[in-house]
């Protein structure tokens, strides 16, 4: 085999990875796929050549070209800069990578990333694992491998990859304000087992030694408080507005009436009154950390 050859055949290998398929119940992410998918096709017989030979030429196989000119497969970006260049596009191609990037993460994660991207403030409380904007990539992983039935090997990789990008929104400038209030338990189950629960509460140490960052811990000796019911996550934005869910009402479903919200805000808000205190809270996970 040439080294040509075997470079082709690392990058067909590479693009065809967990991760790439498109998921068919995301409907507005089956019409981008298939949209962009056309316009390659069209690219390549505007070009003159068939698809085994187009694949050869950008480095990728001729099935993996039929799959992705067919709405089948999310076209990596590196395969766009292929396209593009053997197509002398122009740019054009590469272009679309802007529309694809979204897509390959499952729907309800871009559509709850949209909101936290827009929030200038980020209130959540949780009593049954980490919230996820605070997960380390090997603790979310790990844990969406307890899901029953099983995610397959890709799904597995769209989900750990979603939530991975989530966290650029600590990135932000002007940054967001982040209040968590995380259950002792939370803390506590080894989720992944000891080496993977020290590396997530050393995550959780950084993270709450940001400024615009507070982290406080409910412990299980506080059993008297309005959390029972589960879950409660408020997100407020910049013209006023909010949103707002729970797990047991409103059918888990966001809320933005506000006679709804000021009921999920006064839970949290008791909740996060009888919480450790940040500092109080930074103390007790560097305590969990040295008993792990």
């Amino acid at each position: 085999m040439s080294v040509d050859e075997a470079g082709a055949e690392r990058v067909d290998s590479g693009a065809d990875e967990p991760g790439w398929d498109v998921d068919p119940d995301d409907e507005s992410g089956v019409a981008v796929v298939a949209a962009v998918g056309r316009q390659i096709k069209a690219w390549r017989e505007a070009a003159g050549m068939r698809a085994g030979e187009f694949g050869a030429a950008i480095g990728y196989g001729e099935d993996l070209v039929y799959k992705v000119e067919g709405g089948r497969r999310i076209p990596r970006p590196e395969f766009l800069d292929r396209v593009d260049e053997v197509c002398g596009a122009g740019g054009k191609v590469a272009a679309m990578k802007q529309d694809l990037a979204e897509v390959r993460y499952p729907k309800k994660i871009r559509d709850l990333a949209k909101l936290e991207a827009q929030a200038v403030e980020l209130s959540s409380y949780g009593n049954h694992n980490i919230h996820g904007l605070l997960q380390t990539e090997a603790y979310m992983g790990a844990l969406l491998a307890t899901r029953r039935p099983a995610y397959s090997q890709a799904e597995h990789q769209r989900m750990v990859d979603a939530r991975m990008a989530r966290r650029s929104v600590f990135e932000r400038d002007p940054a967001p304000e982040f209040s968590f209030v995380q259950e002792e338990v939370t803390l506590r189950r080894p989720i992944g087992g000891a080496r993977v629960m020290r590396q997530q509460l050393e995550r959780l140490l950084e993270i709450g030694g940001l400024r615009n960052v507070d982290i406080q811990v409910m412990p299980t000796c506080h059993g008297d408080h309005p959390g029972s019911g589960g879950r409660i996550q408020v997100l407020k934005f910049g013209d006023g507005s909010a949103v707002g869910r729970t797990d047991n009402e409103f059918a888990g479903r966001p809320v933005s009436d506000p006679r709804q919200l000021r009921i999920l805000e006064l839970r949290y808000g008791i909740i996060r009154a009888q919480a450790l205190s940040p500092g109080e809270s930074l103390a007790f996970i560097e305590q969990v950390l040295g008993e792990t």
